[in-house]
C-alpha cells in the first residue's frame, strides 16, 4: 500500500500484537473493542478513509464505519460478517468456539497456520507466538470468539442491527474480496453483495488457493485488488 502512494494504518486490536494485554476474558467485549478502536481514529483525526478489514477487523471496523460515516470513503471486507443473533453460524466456527474454551493448548502460531492453505514457515509461526509469551496473555484471544453476537439475546445485537441499518441505505463504494477456502465465512459475501446499495456492479473477486488468513496465503493478491480498488473509485 505504501509503496503505491497510499497511507497504511494497521493498528493492533487489544489484547494481541505489541498492544496492551488486559488479563482477564472479563476486560474484554465487542463493544469494548469498537470503543479502543474509535478512539484511535478519532485521536488521529482520520478522514476519507478505504476501510480494508477482515475477520474480527470487520465485526469491529464495519461497526465503526456505520457509526462514523462522515469519516469513510469506502469499504473493502475478506472473510467477515457483521452477526446480529441471526441465522445459524457454521458448524466450523461453532467447533472453533468450543475449541477456543476448552482446549488445555491454545497456541496461536500454530492455530492461524491450520487456518492457512499455504502452510507458514517456522519464522512467520514464530511471531504469530512471540506476543503471548504464556497464557496469561491470551485472555483476549481466548475470549475473542465468544464475543460474535450468534444469539438474539447477545448485548451486541442492538447495534449490530443498527449498523445494518446505516448498511441498507449505504451509497459509498463497497467490495468483497472472500477466500474461495475458508469454511467459516465462504459464501458470506453474497449477503453483502445483495444487501449494501454501495455494493451493485462492483468487481467483487473471489481469492483462489486462500483460507480464512488471507493476507498470509494472498496477501499480495489481496493488496492489489485494494490498490486497484482505491485508483479506480
Amino acid at each position: 500500500m505504501v509503496k503505491s502512494g497510499y497511507r497504511a494504518i494497521a493498528p493492533d486490536l487489544v489484547g494481541f500484537g505489541k498492544s496492551d494485554k488486559p488479563a482477564e476474558m472479563s476486560d474484554y467485549s465487542y463493544q469494548k473493542h469498537v470503543s479502543w478502536m474509535t478512539g484511535l481514529i478519532k485521536s488521529l483525526d482520520l478522514k476519507n478513509m478505504t476501510l480494508v478489514c477482515q475477520d474480527w477487523g470487520g465485526l469491529i471496523g464495519l461497526r465503526i464505519a456505520a457509526e462514523n460515516e462522515e469519516r469513510f470513503k469506502r469499504i473493502c471486507i475478506s472473510n467477515t460478517g457483521l452477526p446480529a443473533g441471526k441465522g445459524k453460524p457454521s458448524e466450523a466456527f461453532l467447533a472453533w468456539r468450543e475449541y477456543s474454551q476448552k482446549s488445555p493448548d491454545f497456541n496461536i502460531g500454530e492455530i492461524v497456520n491450520r487456518a492457512c492453505v499455504n502452510k507458514l514457515v517456522p519464522e512467520v509461526i514464530a511471531a504469530y507466538d512471540a506476543p503471548f509469551p504464556d497464557d496469561s496473555y491470551k485472555a483476549g484471544a481466548r475470549i475473542f470468539p465468544t464475543l460474535v453476537p450468534i444469539s438474539p439475546d447477545d448485548p451486541a445485537v442492538p447495534a449490530d442491527l443498527k449498523a445494518w441499518e446505516v448498511f441498507s441505505r449505504w451509497q459509498k463504494l463497497f467490495l468483497t474480496a472472500f477466500s474461495a477456502s475458508d469454511p467459516i465465512t465462504k459464501g458470506g459475501d453474497a449477503y453483502f453483495q445483495k444487501t449494501i446499495p454501495g455494493a451493485k456492479g462492483m468487481k467483487h473477486t473471489t481469492i483462489m488457493n486462500a483460507g480464512h488468513f488471507v493476507q498470509e496465503d494472498k496477501g499480495g493478491e489481496w493488496a492489489q485488488i485494494i490498490v486497484e480498488f482505491i485508483r479506480e473509485n
